[in-house]
């Protein structure tokens, strides 16, 4: 069982929780910019992993800040945003309004876009592909993890934050956005034209597949960690069970991850018992969670994995390694090891605040590092058509493991 409950509320790349500062007597001698500003440094100073605040001291950083000029919405922003730079880690950041609102949308519904998740690599600060989404434009245009994005629109990605990027790729749907990519250090610059559409964010692929294995194999694809996920995974198992289904491959390739509740719910589908993550705060406390006994199946089980797959995607594939769950085949992980928490501010906006890291049941802490696959295969890029079949050579694997092992992995 779970130890206790301090981190409901987390998310490994998305979760959302409402607070409300109170204001003390003091407080109404500040305009309400400065108030704003006031509760974004209190947020961060109450609930931020690092309690060095990046060498700095934080009431220092609180009061030059405080001084400067706010004399409209627009200036407290752009200052709440350079006292963020200040902790120099790219997951700490301000959502403006209607970033808030798209944040929402991307893991309840839909969005219009070019169906990129994007990052910007910590190391070196460039704006980076995590993994295109299933069937989108940028999938189409062969993007791939860790190709570099230079320009969007004409504009240098690196005066923008994640946020203002994401937003320039997302609108109207049949309109245009040019990128310019850099694949690798060897390779050109290329420039691409997209064209905007309107992106499902469906989170699951289920089929059974029975002609590439002696034995029928249910074939689950897992593309997001959103809202619905835990539960469209529980039913698309229940239906390859009923259909016959004696064996399992989940792909959990480029999955960006979502929400950490949604990861810990399917790793519990999985796993009969056992720890599924633990958690980090600042003051070095752990908090666990773990399996409730009610795997749907304790049918063996290969996952796929590969550079797309991160956060909450690394920790149920973790999950999986370390409980000898699951064999993992692919790539070794993106390497997301940090996790957010998003606070909504009174006037719409939000701050998604690192408050923890996360580490594998066997205590491996992966960030920037990510998780190795038990049976690593490398793969040139494949289309979305292409996977399952034969030039799916990580697929093809996971089907040669459960031919040859029935008694691969057990539930518990």
């Amino acid at each position: 069982m779970r130890k206790k409950s301090l981190w409901v509320g987390l998310l490994v790349g998305f979760w959302f929780c409402l607070t409300w500062m109170a204001w003390t007597p003091t407080a109404a001698a500040f305009s309400e910019e400065q108030k704003l500003l006031l509760q974004s440094w209190r947020l961060v100073n109450q609930s931020y992993y690092d309690d060095t605040f990046n060498h700095q001291n934080w009431w220092q950083v609180r009061e030059q800040f405080i001084k400067k000029p706010l004399n409209d919405r627009t200036a407290a922003y752009n200052a709440i945003e350079q006292m963020l730079a200040t902790l120099d880690e790219p997951f700490t950041r301000l959502l403006r309004p209607d970033q808030y609102h798209n944040l929402q949308i991307s893991t309840t519904g839909e969005l219009s876009g070019v169906g990129l998740q994007i990052n910007i690599n910590p190391d070196n600060g460039y704006l980076e592909v995590v993994a295109p989404l299933a069937g989108s434009p940028a999938e189409a245009a062969g993007l791939t993890s860790h190709d570099r994005i230079l320009f969007i629109d004409g504009i240098d990605t690196t005066t923008l934050t994640l946020d203002a990027a994401a937003a320039k790729m997302r609108g109207t749907p049949g309109t245009e956005v040019s990128l310019v990519i850099l694949p690798d250090q060897k390779s050109q610059p290329k420039t691409l034209s997209l064209t905007r559409q309107r992106i499902s964010l469906s989170p699951v692929v289920a089929v059974l597949d029975k002609n590439s294995s002696s034995l029928p194999i249910g074939y689950v694809r897992l593309n997001q960690f959103s809202a619905n996920a835990a539960k469209e995974v529980s039913e698309a198992v229940t239906n390859l069970q009923k259909q016959g289904a004696k064996g399992y491959i989940l792909d959990l390739r480029n999955n960006p991850g979502g929400l950490l509740q949604a990861g810990i719910e399917i790793a519990r589908m999985w796993i009969n018992q056992g720890t599924i993550v633990y958690t980090v705060n600042r003051e070095g406390i752990a908090d666990s969670f773990a399996a409730s006994g009610n795997a749907l199946t304790e049918a063996p089980l290969v996952v796929l994995v590969n550079q797309g797959t991160a956060s909450a995607s690394e920790i149920l594939a973790g999950a999986l390694q370390d409980n000898q769950r699951g064999v993992l085949v692919g790539e070794k992980t993106f390497g997301k090891g940090l996790i957010q928490s998003l606070f909504e501010l009174p006037d719409g906006a939000g701050l998604a605040i690192t408050v923890a890291k996360y580490e594998t049941p066997a205590h491996h802490d992966i960030h920037k590092l990510g998780i190795i696959p038990d049976q690593v295969v490398a793969q040139e890029p494949i289309t979305y058509q292409e996977i399952g079949t034969e030039k799916d050579s990580q697929y093809q694997t996971a089907i040669q493991f459960l031919n040859q092992n029935t008694t691969l992995a057990k539930a518990s």
